[in-house]
């Protein structure tokens, strides 16, 4: 791929005087003698910083780098073992000065090994299916009759005892149809699907079943299957295999059942639980001018699922955070307060890594001025939440008109604790901002062998970049405590 030159700071700046955008900086947003809280030589400063990154490639050079020169990379694989070095040597060369590891221990290990499925009866099928996350194999083939739920309430309705003796479970919920209530977003459909993926194999195995498969989480109609964590067994419950399986499959199944008659599936799966394995979050740190002791945090997750290469899950917002604080890192002037890039381990299997940076940073969680993460692809976002105090939201709100032209709308919330493995931290007492992206086709592709680099969008990459970019810069330099 022809990679685009990255544009310099200088450059950007002589760019913008000859087109005659100095004349539109005074009214891109406010300045202090106008009565605001922000320094004008900041606002200034901001929208050269917001137009570099609108014109600037990196953040998608970096979600290149990592899907082609890593690819795939669950924790503790090997992949994983080479996602850790190359993100450790892109923070160097992207001109972080401190760079370091956090060890993140993880009980389980899991070999995914092959899998395949057959309806036998009534109408001979192949089916495509891939094993859930964490699921222990078939031992050979295991074949039984299925028992169709609506969604994982419909089974989790049913008494645990032996009614589901001999069956596969099946839950049929389609993300694709779900019919989000005034106010709620795709994540709403998300979330009642992941529960059947994430506890579906617990709950059939305490009604007896012998194995249990779920409808693709996703919003796609393709025939291949959107892998998940199901990671963590019951104690005392049996442990059952757990699959996914692709959309137009799981239509099939329901249109068999629909005539009447039993539907029997084989599936035959090889996959496996091993011994406890070690991950790593990777740190990089750009150093404070006057302030290095106090940082704002930037988040992503380095992991990803292993069938495809991690482009939108969570390649992007890798990219784009460490493109976002290697901008103002770039600029003549460090900022006053540190940036801190956080690629945390194991996020796709229960946010363990960001729980292990808690344990070993909580003591210095106050130091942790703001934080955000992306973790929805690499969409433009369209809202900005805050989750500050309240004598810090004024200034949020006039931080954001530094992005309004970036057509992000402000959302009156302020109840933001952060995305994914940041909303950990924000949970625990760190200001955070959410930006509500637009998610494109990331529910199509995320979790399948299709998350590959050509699904990554370089302009709305570039807006994305932009936002964080932005709002991150003038945290970093502006003397306020998020907290108050």
């Amino acid at each position: 791929m022809l990679r685009p030159r990255i544009i310099s700071y200088n450059e950007v700046l002589a760019l913008l005087v000859a087109v005659m955008i100095f004349p539109l900086i005074a009214c891109a947003g406010p300045a202090s003698e106008n009565g605001s809280v922000i320094p004008k030589q900041l606002v200034d400063q901001a929208v050269l910083l917001r137009e570099r990154a609108l014109l600037d490639n990196l953040s998608v050079d970096i979600v290149e780098s990592l899907t082609t020169e890593v690819g795939a990379r669950r924790v503790g694989t090997e992949g994983d073992k080479r996602a850790i070095a190359w993100a450790q040597a892109k923070f160097k060369e992207l001109g972080f000065d401190r760079v370091w590891t956090e060890p993140v221990p993880v009980e389980y290990g899991w070999v995914r090994g092959d899998a395949k499925a057959e309806i036998v009866s009534p109408y001979p099928h192949d089916i495509v299916l891939t094993a859930l996350g964490y699921s222990v194999g078939t031992a050979g083939d295991l074949q039984g009759e299925i028992v169709a739920f609506d969604d994982f309430e419909a089974l989790e309705a049913v008494p645990e005892g032996n009614s589901l003796k001999g069956k596969i479970a099946f839950v049929a919920y389609s993300m694709a149809d779900f019919v989000p209530k005034p106010g709620d977003s795709r994540m709403a459909g998300y979330g009642k699907g992941t529960r059947a993926r994430t506890r579906g194999h617990v709950v059939a195995a305490k009604r007896g079943a012998e194995a249990i498969i779920i409808r693709s989480v996703g919003t796609d109609n393709n025939r291949y299957a959107h892998t998940g964590s199901g990671y963590g067994y019951e104690e005392g419950v049996r442990k059952i295999p757990a699959a996914a399986i692709s959309p137009p499959d799981a239509i099939l199944i329901e249109n068999m059942l629909r005539r009447g008659g039993p539907v029997v599936f084989k599936m035959n799966m090889t996959s496996q639980i091993t011994t406890s394995i070690m991950g790593a979050n990777v740190i990089g740190e750009i150093t404070g001018r006057s302030d290095p002791e106090n940082y704002v945090v930037l988040g992503a997750h380095l992991d990803s699922w292993d069938e495809g290469t991690g482009a939108i899950d969570d390649g992007a917002g890798v990219g784009s955070m460490m493109a976002a604080a290697a901008m103002i890192g770039q600029m003549q002037q460090r900022p006053k307060r540190s940036i801190r890039v956080l690629l945390f381990a194991a996020e796709e299997i229960g946010l363990i890594g960001v729980r292990e940076y808690y344990k070993a940073n909580k003591i210095n969680l106050d130091h942790h001025l703001l934080g955000a993460e992306v973790d929805g692809g690499g969409g433009r976002p369209h809202t900005l939440i805050s989750g500050v105090g309240v004598n810090a939201l004024p200034v949020v709100r006039e931080m954001h008109k530094l992005i309004a032209p970036l057509g992000i709308a402000w959302s009156e919330a302020n109840d933001a604790k952060g995305a994914s493995d940041m909303s950990v931290l924000g949970r625990a007492g760190m200001p955070a901002l959410n930006f509500m992206q637009n998610s494109n086709d990331y529910f199509d592709y995320h979790h399948t062998p299709n998350d590959t680099f050509d699904k990554i969008i370089p302009e709305d990459m570039r807006n994305l970049t932009a936002a964080y970019t932005t709002i991150f810069y003038l945290a970093s330099e502006m003397e306020i405590d998020f907290r108050q």
